[in-house]
């Protein structure tokens, strides 16, 4: 199983006990552009649906951007 095909299985796991939180450390690292996008636009879908918080760390900018809160973290420390 390859790196992106894990990483979506983790993502369904995560998802199929329909938490209030999830916690995700770059959940979309391993994904090709689509396929990240498609779980991202998941996320963002189940949000309001389920009422489900996700809390994701990524260094991607433009994912971020599309995030309802950032908080950015420069060495260690809150920047804003």
């Amino acid at each position: 199983m390859s790196g992106g095909q894990q990483q979506r299985v983790a993502v369904a796991r995560a998802l199929a006990m329909k938490p209030d939180l999830v916690l995700a450390e770059k959940p979309t690292g391993n994904l090709d552009t689509k396929p990240a996008n498609d779980v991202f636009e998941l996320m963002r879908q189940i949000n309001p649906e389920r009422g489900t918080t996700f809390l994701l760390v990524t260094h991607n900018d433009d994912r971020a951007a599309r995030c309802d809160s950032i908080v950015r973290v420069v060495d260690g420390r809150i920047a804003g």
